[in-house]
């Protein structure tokens, strides 16, 4: 096996192996805690940027697979971090292992590390910039080139991840039967629980800042009609194509590098019924005049209790972000909807006149829990009370 070293910003050094691609990487060292979930991790745009390093000990258990990836193109990580790669798979969907799925899409990535170790420093000094290389094995010489790294704060990193063309969506969100996957039949009309009859689909344009593919599953089985726009798309654009509702997708980095987002959300505020979702909260947050700021070590895995606070109910949720809304910002123009149970952290808003609302967390999971799925429908309840 080659040698591999993580060099982080503040000098601390790990050493391991290689078992990705040959080369360096560098981006900001952050920890997940889901157990599975490794494949939709690393094909997850909000992790542009980002290495991700793996808090269970064991990844590659089940192999990788074309049905399982987020995005198109394969992974968005700048660089993968493990205790422990198992490169004999055990499952039926299983098409190759993820080493090879590593090497084979450029990513650097480092095993035989104490993953514990390095998740403590991270919690303890925060989430900071770091370097995997498996050709430099002087760590000086890695602590220099790091050093030297401006970070990614302040960086649009969503210019390098979002769609170049519109395009629609129909396929849903899959279902088990018949001993296998299916993607069911999206040439449907949905079933309207309250009214207990077939209704038409409803029109959404879904800003596309790094979005998930279950986000757009989620939003099908929902019963919406899904046109997709790359990020800068103009609002007048966008209400040219008399939507009925819109979605502000997940993203990566820095929210407020993301002046065009801000801008069309402020236009289509009052406009058209808005969900924002992640990076798409944040943005929506700033749009209405908020302010936003930036976690310790951000909140990366499948394990979150959040309160919703309109029901009393705590649901497990799906996390992956670095920055929150300053709810208190955003004065009397919102309510505060969910409460983040591991930090008290401000997790979702609505505003008070206006049909928009938004969570910090992933509704659509992928990897992660079920619990928060109900918010899809409740965007298409929102549009229905809004017409």
């Amino acid at each position: 096996m080659k040698k591999a070293l993580l060099v982080l910003s503040d000098g601390t050094v790990f050493e391991g192996e290689s078992f990705g691609a040959d080369g360096e990487a560098m981006g900001e060292v952050v920890f997940n805690t889901s157990m599975t979930g490794y494949q939709e991790i690393l094909t997850d745009p909000s992790y542009k940027g980002q290495i991700v390093t793996m808090t269970y000990t064991q990844m590659g258990n089940y192999g990788v697979n074309g049905e399982d990836e987020e995005s198109a193109g394969g992974p968005k990580v700048e660089g993968f971090v493990v205790k422990e790669c198992v490169d004999y798979p055990s499952n039926w969907r299983s098409k190759g292992t993820l080493e090879d799925y590593l090497r084979r899409h450029g990513i650097v990535a480092v095993k035989g590390i104490d993953t514990r170790a390095l998740t403590r420093h991270i919690r303890n000094f925060g989430a900071r910039m770091g370097i995997i290389s498996t050709e430099d094995d002087v760590p000086e010489s890695l602590y220099e080139k790091v050093r030297a790294h401006p970070g990614i704060g302040g960086v649009d990193l969503v210019k390098l991840v979002t769609t170049d063309r519109q395009y629609s969506w129909d396929e849903k969100v899959w279902r088990w039967g018949d001993s296998k996957l299916k993607i069911q039949d999206s040439r449907f009309k949905t079933q309207d629980s309250k009214l207990g009859k077939d209704v038409q689909l409803k029109r959404v344009v879904v800003y596309d800042f790094g979005v998930k593919l279950n986000i757009l599953r989620n939003l099908a089985d929902a019963g919406f009609d899904i046109t997709v726009v790359p990020a800068e798309t103009p609002a007048e654009a966008v209400l040219d194509m008399n939507p009925q509702g819109v979605v502000l997708s997940n993203g990566p980095g820095d929210p407020e590098a993301v002046v065009y987002g801000m801008e069309n959300a402020r236009k289509l505020l009052g406009r058209v019924p808005i969900f924002g979702i992640c990076l798409g909260h944040q943005i929506l947050g700033l749009a209405m005049g908020g302010s936003t700021y930036k976690l310790k070590f951000g909140h990366h895995g499948g394990n979150h209790p959040v309160m919703d606070l309109l029901t009393g109910k705590v649901e497990i949720t799906s996390q992956n972000h670095n920055y929150c809304v300053e709810i208190g910002s955003l004065g009397s123009k919102v309510r505060l909807t969910h409460k983040n149970l591991y930090d008290g952290t401000e997790e979702g808003m609505e505003h008070v006149d206006l049909p928009a609302f938004s969570v910090q967390h992933h509704p659509e999971a992928g990897p992660g829990p079920n619990d928060s799925m109900h918010l899809f429908a409740r965007f298409r309840e929102m549009m229905e009370d809004s017409r």
